[in-house]
């Protein structure tokens, strides 16, 4: 198990509890204590989850979310929130917001890890899915990047994200760091004026006539 998740919270008891918890499972766990040290970090190294509080100083979770469903490269980062905050309308409020969840405190380890769980399983699914769907057509994406004004490093990597590779595995695949994946797919999606990496392969699908 690969998935890196980022744990944000205030109280140092409680981050220490979630990630003990999330770490016992096999995944690969970061923390923040505020909402502005989790978006530099996610900045640095984009996670696979990000785990939140919602009550914390100067940026809030309700903020934090806000800020990364604005951003193309976090657009479709999942998130959830684990919070104090449990009455209807604290609900109702962070799916508006556009997180995938919504855990109370005191929270249920085996509830956190089962949520944890099945999202990043749909995130795999997704990325199965489009490895199927472009896989006879790796090459023709290869050569419409190539038309668009791409460098080579930055077509390889856009064909890559077509086949449905995860950031981590094109980084093995090309031999290339995460964070130099991470800059080339930022990148290509400001040039294609495109709001993340599934608009890109979709892009890219529709362009061949949808085949």
């Amino acid at each position: 198990m690969n998935e890196r998740l980022l744990v944000v919270d205030d109280d140092p008891g409680l981050l220490l509890a979630v990630s003990e918890t999330l770490r016992d499972e096999g995944y690969q766990v970061e923390t923040a204590r505020r909402g502005a040290e989790a978006l530099t970090r996610i900045a640095e190294s984009l996670p696979d989850l990000v785990i939140s509080d919602i009550r914390m100083p100067a940026m809030d979770g309700y903020a934090l979310v806000r800020n990364l469903r604005a951003a193309p490269r976090t657009r479709l980062l999942p998130i959830v929130f684990l919070t104090a905050k449990d009455e209807t309308a604290d609900r109702i409020a962070g799916f508006q917001t556009g997180v995938d969840a919504y855990l109370t405190k005191p929270f249920e380890p085996e509830e956190l890890v089962a949520v944890v769980r099945s999202i990043l399983e749909r995130v795999r699914r997704t990325h199965a899915d489009l490895a199927r769907m472009f896989g006879e057509r790796g090459a023709e994406a290869t050569e419409f990047v190539r038309d668009q004004g791409l460098t080579d490093a930055e077509w390889r990597v856009a064909e890559a994200v077509a086949r449905g590779l995860a950031n981590k595995e094109i980084a093995g695949e090309l031999g290339l760091s995460l964070r130099t994946v991470e800059g080339h797919i930022s990148r290509i999606l400001d040039k294609k004026h495109l709001s993340n990496r599934v608009e890109l392969a979709l892009h890219i699908r529709d362009l061949q006539g949808g085949e």
